[in-house]
């Protein structure tokens, strides 16, 4: 079977990547807008209503404004921008997340896609306040190291540029990171974790570490018994891979590679630490699994096709 699958963005980062993953596909067929006619409001919306799926790579306002344009009952949207992750009526798009959460996927017709700071947060943590080892009310602190290709098109030109940026930027300093909402909702926490990341001087590649002490736990655990926790609960999972409680056998002499998972849809998760403190280390491509990857996943399990069709 065929499907049309419109990318309303499809000049940004995020929509550029869908296209490359599905450009190949015998299966899809894209349905493409003159650019002369990116800002047509008749034209998107004809474009919309005629697809199957429809991908919105857009600021916030632009894709709550392509919502409202679709007329066509049968159309999926899978939205990449935040306007709509914690909104009841549309189903989160990260199949791991639940046991029941590709039946959700499947059955939406408004599904939005993850940040990628926040599925790293939230793949991490949820086993844990879900087996009931972390309650709801912990206050978390999380830092993230992201590449630049993450800000956009003006950031990848920063740091591209002859005069390019060689150290790593800390930002969100006012710690009111637009992905707090998501990561607060779908690990089960109740309180919003200090959360700050920082852009470092490579294209791509993600990694969030959240701090954890044993004395937030509500039974004893250790570092083994926390990396089982999370084992157990992706168990099967193709694309989230749960590291061993190994340090020389996770790392590279004691160092940790942030770019492991690019070129891939995978989510590497690692336990580190000892009796006293816990680390927990979550890395992915921004690009792949924190976005675009991410965004065709959810689309092959709405779709019913294999879900990894066109991923790695």
């Amino acid at each position: 079977m065929s499907y049309k699958v419109f990318v309303d963005g499809q000049e940004g980062t995020t929509g550029l990547r869908i296209n490359e993953y599905l450009g190949q596909r015998a299966d899809i067929t894209l349905l493409k807008i003159d650019s002369d006619k990116r800002k047509d409001v008749a034209e998107r919306q004809r474009l919309i209503n005629e697809s199957d799926v429809t991908f919105l790579c857009l600021p916030d306002d632009a894709a709550k404004e392509a919502v409202s344009l679709v007329t066509n009952p049968n159309t999926c949207i899978i939205d990449a921008s935040t306007a709509h992750r914690i909104n009841p009526d549309w189903t989160f798009g990260l199949p791991e997340l639940a046991k029941d959460q590709r039946e959700k996927i499947r059955g939406s017709k408004r599904i939005a896609n993850p940040g990628c700071h926040a599925t790293a947060f939230i793949l991490a943590l949820r086993p844990l306040v879900a087996a009931g080892l972390l309650p709801a009310n912990t206050q978390m602190a999380a830092n993230s190291i992201t590449g630049f290709s993450g800000g956009g098109k003006k950031m990848i030109e920063q740091y591209e540029s002859p005069a390019r940026i060689d150290a790593p930027r800390a930002y969100a300093l006012g710690l009111a990171h637009k992905h707090l909402p998501e990561m607060c909702a779908y690990t089960g926490l109740t309180v919003e974790p200090i959360f700050q990341p920082i852009v470092g001087p490579f294209y791509k590649g993600l990694a969030v570490s959240a701090y954890l002490h044993p004395q937030q736990f509500t039974r004893p655990a250790t570092p083994a018994d926390v990396q089982k926790i999370i084992a157990d609960y992706y168990a099967g999972e193709q694309f989230i891979r749960v590291l061993p409680f190994d340090l020389e056998a996770t790392t590279d002499g004691g160092f940790y590679d942030v770019e492991a998972c690019n070129d891939t849809n995978r989510v590497d998760i690692a336990v580190f630490g000892n009796a006293e403190r816990m680390l927990l280390i979550s890395r992915l491509d921004n690009l792949g699994k924190g976005a675009s990857g991410a965004a065709v996943q959810a689309m092959n399990v709405h779709l019913g096709v294999e879900e990894s069709l066109g991923l790695v």
